[in-house]
């Protein structure tokens, strides 16, 4: 299944043929610009076998969620309930996997996940996933075949151009500014991480802190001295981004998009039944 969208109208290239769905346009207005639009937009998809990732796997996305066309999610990224991709986010999950998105958590415009590969020449990579509740993991850990690359809780909100790379883990009912970068560290749960900052080089962030914006934190004794998230000018925002997306996501699937929604989940249990 393939999905094109122009001037709102939303279509589908199945075997050749082309299904219209109208947004407040005509047929004959959608014939005009079809012309200009290339005949496939492959926005969901399974990742391609390599070297230092084995397994072909296709994204396994909640069918509440929704993922705006021109969202781009690639091989092993799971998404769970109620989120919202918004347009030019990406979840490529084709080197360093899985990725996990959890319910009632949103990917905003220019988002971006991704991580380094996990396993090299079939060995697993020490500290290149963590595990559901945070803890970094070494290649021999028993834990290490369910870690994640990238893990990023429930309720989370992930701001225009933000960049979560993995290996990285951030938790429940955090918000991560817009332009921030979150790279080989970890961010706990209520955080709120201020406008273009950058934590990395194996950083804990504790649970209820506040990242004022622009900050850069390398260090953990940086990281142990922030100030808590209550009282800042930070202390709400998350709950109310969250519950912005959540209604935006709702919204988005009334203009057509059950059927081809639909039409994704069967082909993604098609290419799993094939794998």
């Amino acid at each position: 299944m393939n999905l094109l969208q122009n001037n709102g109208i939303f279509a589908v290239k199945e075997n050749n043929s082309i299904s219209l769905n109208s947004v407040n346009t005509n047929k004959s207005s959608y014939e005009k610009t079809i012309k200009s639009l290339p005949l496939w937009w492959p926005n969901i998809q399974q990742n391609v076998q390599t070297g230092f990732n084995p397994h072909v796997m296709f994204p396994n996305i909640s069918n509440s969620s929704f993922i705006s066309p021109f969202s781009v999610i690639i091989g092993n990224c799971i998404i769970g309930k109620f989120v919202l991709a918004a347009p030019t986010s990406v979840c490529r999950g084709d080197e360093g996997s899985p990725i996990f998105v959890g319910d009632l958590s949103n990917i905003q415009d220019g988002t971006i996940l991704h991580g380094l590969i996990t396993i090299n020449d079939g060995k697993n990579l020490d500290n290149r996933k963590y595990s559901v509740d945070g803890k970094l993991l070494l290649g021999n850990d028993t834990g290490f075949s369910k870690g994640y690359s990238v893990y990023v809780g429930y309720n989370t909100s992930l701001a225009h151009d933000s960049m979560v790379h993995g290996p990285a883990w951030v938790g429940n009912n955090t918000f991560i500014g817009m332009k921030s970068i979150i790279f080989n560290a970890k961010v706990g749960n209520n955080v709120a991480v201020g406008i273009s900052s950058t934590i990395t080089d194996g950083v804990h962030i504790p649970d209820n802190k506040f990242v004022p914006p622009g900050s850069v934190i390398t260090k953990q004794s940086q990281a142990d001295s922030l100030p808590s998230r209550i009282g800042s000018s930070y202390e709400k925002i998350n709950g109310y981004v969250v519950t912005v997306n959540a209604e935006l996501a709702k919204e988005y699937k009334k203009l057509g998009m059950e059927k081809f929604a639909q039409q994704r989940e069967d082909q993604m249990e098609k290419s799993m039944l094939l794998q």
